[in-house]
């Protein structure tokens, strides 16, 4: 898996993300979760687009850290299943919280892409066990991009 099967698009006024980073979390993800990615495109963006967003599709009128949408025809849960679709990390809001989880901006911001693409690959955080597994997934792929 090379790390440029994901589209990262920046479209944040003042915030970035260490690409190469993020890339390779993504990557991590994909090959941990023995994943192919189609189209899978990854939009930093801020609150009033992700809030836009939440409302317009999910009717959801509040801030999140992330939305995902998948766009592939077949099961998500289905390993055999490339993986397609958006996410859009609200890059605002990992600024805000991440001292609140004792993290730094820039870790929380791939951690928000990275639980975006899991939902992608079909896990969800309806119950407090599978938040815990997620975010279990979350740190293994972050510690692969952990800076040296």
């Amino acid at each position: 898996m090379t790390d440029d099967a994901f589209e990262i698009v920046l479209d944040h006024r003042s915030r970035t993300v260490d690409e190469h980073r993020l890339r390779r979390a993504l990557a991590a993800l994909a090959v941990g979760e023995g994943r192919t990615v189609d189209d899978v495109t990854v939009v930093l963006t801020d609150h009033a687009t992700v809030r836009k967003l939440n409302v317009q599709y999910l009717a959801h009128d509040y801030d999140t850290d992330v939305l995902s949408f998948g766009l592939g025809d077949g099961d998500p849960d289905d390993p055999a299943v490339p993986l397609e679709g958006e996410v859009y990390v609200d890059l605002d809001t990992a600024a805000e919280r991440c001292a609140e989880f004792g993290t730094d901006y820039e870790t929380e911001a791939v951690r928000y892409a990275l639980h975006g693409v899991l939902h992608l690959c079909g896990y969800d955080d309806a119950t407090p066990d599978a938040k815990a597994a997620m975010h279990r997934l979350e740190d293994r792929y972050l510690a692969a991009s952990a800076p040296a």
